[in-house]
């Protein structure tokens, strides 16, 4: 017996069910006699040891602290909630959306870019964001397609498909808003369709100077029909008319060769060549003229041979077929460009330069006047020309200074030429001054009136003796050599062109050209290389052509030339 009552010795019928009393009292002791409806435990003295004083147990604590801080917890659960819902809405599958972008990114990788039956790109992202307004994918596919019809756009404009040019144009600008891209199309789209109203005028034009034999030049039917080309490439009008124009220059150039007319045949093949580089009888016209030029090289190697013969022997000028002038002439007709007689003249012209200064020392003025015209019908250009007739000005003064001495210095003040004014002497300074600043930048010859040789040939009409101005116009042909150097150097080389062309007219008889013109020949030839290995055929057809200019005999320009005609 443990002394646990049963509850079943009181008598009870019913079921009585366990309570644990009043808690509050759980400490306090019970009144001496009084029930505190518990119930009754007896220890034994060993159970009584084991429990622990009533000191040590420990007190139940209060938690009311917990509350405040849960509620905290739910006002930052649901505030980031409320700011990453877009996040979290994204997270959420939706299987209808995800159907929707996968069938419009696929519309876009295969180029269905707009339509109306609901299977484009444009649609289909357009239906996404339909269903999910902020959903990035919509919003960039959407992006996408504009970029993709700029494209198009761009693609249709190249081929003159102004329509659908437009028709894209006008599906980016509705997408995209406009934009840099969109502005560049609209106005390139713009100037499409008013070229097209120009091609359609050139294609006129280019027929009537076809019509009227106008073949080439700026206004002719070739260039005419080039413009066109250049603005519509598959303009068949414009092509076949450039052929036409071929066809006409290569029938003139049979002509010319039949009728011996070697120079203007070669003349006609070369604007042949420049118009049509790839015209199919151009290889066949090439070997025809070197044929003939072939026959004509003895007798033009003979004449220059002569020439050259009678300008040592003195013979220069006069009467009969023996002299330098009549054989450099004779060679000149058998070939216009040959620059070996060219050279030829320019050495008779600085022969009667130095005839003539001899006749000034000697003191025949009307003798020396005489040689200079011949001269300068020769080589009108020649600074010693120059030079030369601005001592006849100083020998006509010389001779009123001395009229003047033997009339009486009471006669002197009407015969003696007066000293220069301030005026004029700064006026002659200035104009020095502008010659050799011309002469600096190139300005050799041109432009008439403000080249440094037309500057210091003022000069010298101001004062024939001025040293600055006469030094000035004979070193001009030194300074042409090199500046042409210098623009051959430097890779320029219609600079070094137009530099050997201001030699030829200051010093027609240098013998030094011939191998400055080889130099720019074999410039003008390795540009043309550079262009044909870069696919630029029209330019390699160009420089060819100014190669062929400065050395026609050239086996590298043969090579060259094939190359260009067989496409290599």
């Amino acid at each position: 017996m443990n002394g646990r009552k049963d509850q079943h010795d009181h008598g009870s019928q019913g079921r009585t069910e366990p309570t644990l009393g009043n808690l509050d009292s759980l400490d306090a002791p019970a009144p001496a006699g009084q029930d505190d409806g518990l119930p009754r435990f007896t220890l034994d003295p060993e159970q009584r040891r084991a429990a622990p004083p009533r000191a040590a147990r420990p007190r139940a604590r209060k938690r009311g602290w917990l509350v405040p801080l849960a509620l905290l917890v739910v006002i930052g659960v649901g505030t980031a909630l409320w700011v990453e819902q877009d996040k979290l809405r994204g997270l959420v599958p939706s299987t209808e959306l995800d159907g929707v972008l996968g069938r419009a990114e696929t519309a876009l990788r295969e180029g269905r870019l707009d339509g109306n039956d609901g299977t484009s790109a444009r649609e289909l992202f357009e239906a996404a964001r339909a269903l999910a307004p902020d959903n990035d994918r919509a919003r960039d596919g959407l992006r996408q397609v504009g970029q993709a019809e700029i494209a198009r756009a761009d693609a249709a404009l190249q081929v003159g498909k102004l329509d659908d040019a437009d028709q894209a144009l006008a599906t980016a600008r509705e997408l995209l808003g406009g934009g840099s891209d969109v502005d560049r199309l609209a106005q390139a789209l713009a100037n499409a369709r008013n070229g097209s109203v120009q091609t359609e005028r050139l294609v006129e034009q280019a027929q009537q100077a076809l019509d009227a034999g106008k073949l080439d030049g700026d206004d002719g039917a070739g260039a005419l029909y080039r413009k066109v080309l250049a603005a519509d490439p598959n303009n068949a009008v414009a092509s076949h008319g450039l052929d036409k124009v071929g066809d006409a220059l290569a029938g003139q150039a049979h002509k010319a060769l039949d009728a011996g007319d070697h120079a203007a045949a070669s003349a006609l093949v070369d604007r042949l060549a420049a118009l049509l580089p790839n015209y199919g009888e151009l290889p066949a016209l090439r070997a025809a003229l070197v044929q003939a030029s072939q026959q004509d090289n003895s007798a033009l190697a003979d004449a220059i041979k002569q020439g050259q013969d009678a300008l040592r022997a003195g013979r220069i000028d006069g009467e009969g077929d023996d002299t330098a002038l009549a054989r450099f002439k004779a060679a000149l007709a058998i070939d216009p460009d040959n620059a070996d007689a060219k050279a030829g003249l320019g050495q008779v012209a600085q022969a009667l330069v130095v005839q003539a200064n001899a006749a000034l020392d000697g003191g025949d003025t009307a003798h020396a006047r005489q040689l200079l015209d011949q001269a300068a019908a020769l080589a009108p250009h020649s600074a010693e020309l120059a030079a030369a007739r601005a001592r006849i000005g100083d020998a006509r003064k010389n001779a009123a200074v001395q009229a003047a001495d033997d009339i009486g210095p009471e006669n002197s003040d009407a015969l003696q030429h007066p000293p220069l004014t301030p005026q004029q002497s700064a006026a002659l300074a200035r104009t020095i001054q502008r010659a050799d600043a011309a002469a600096r930048q190139g300005n050799l010859m041109l432009p008439p009136g403000d080249s440094a040789y037309d500057l210091y040939r003022q000069a010298l009409a101001m004062d024939g003796n001025n040293e600055a101005a006469r030094h000035g116009l004979e070193t001009l042909p030194n300074l042409a050599i090199s500046q042409f150097n210098q623009a051959l150097a430097s890779g320029n080389l219609a600079t070094a062109g137009n530099r050997l062309a201001d030699l030829a007219d200051l010093s027609p008889g240098d013998t030094g050209q011939a191998q400055l013109r080889q130099r720019l020949a074999a410039a003008w030839m390795d540009q043309a290389e550079q262009q044909l290995q870069g696919g630029d055929r029209a330019g390699a057809a160009q420089s060819l052509d100014s190669a062929r200019k400065l050395a026609p005999g050239n086996p590298r320009l043969a090579a060259l030339t094939a190359r260009l005609q067989s496409g290599g």
